[in-house]
């Protein structure tokens, strides 16, 4: 996928900062031409939902935010999210405290 796409799906100013930044991500996640195809999908489904997937500012990865209203939705949330990454065999990493996960990339 062209990075503008990526930028652009995942409601991005195309910029040339931001192109760096997608570059770095790409580097950094192992298999992105398996997970790029799927990363969409999911950001579209959550959306319904208050979450997203977005670029990270601590780290070059993307990562997914569950920004669910209340905890029932949450968790229903995070299962959506754990059903992706089984089905797609993508290895997720979750930051301590808080409903986000580092996209790492594909579990070959």
């Amino acid at each position: 996928m062209h990075i503008d796409a990526i930028l652009t799906q995942l409601d991005y100013t195309i910029s040339p900062s931001s192109r760096e930044q997608v570059e770095r991500v790409i580097a950094h996640t192992t298999g992105f031409e398996h997970v790029e195809k799927h990363l969409i999908t999911l950001h579209d489904a959550l959306k319904a939902h208050h979450s997203f997937v977005a670029l990270s500012s601590n780290k070059d990865y993307f990562k997914i935010k569950n920004e669910a209203q209340g905890a029932e939705m949450a968790d229903e949330v995070n299962e959506m999210i754990a059903k992706w990454s089984d089905k797609y065999k993508i290895t997720l990493e979750k930051v301590p405290h808080k409903n986000t996960y580092y996209v790492l990339g594909y579990k070959s």
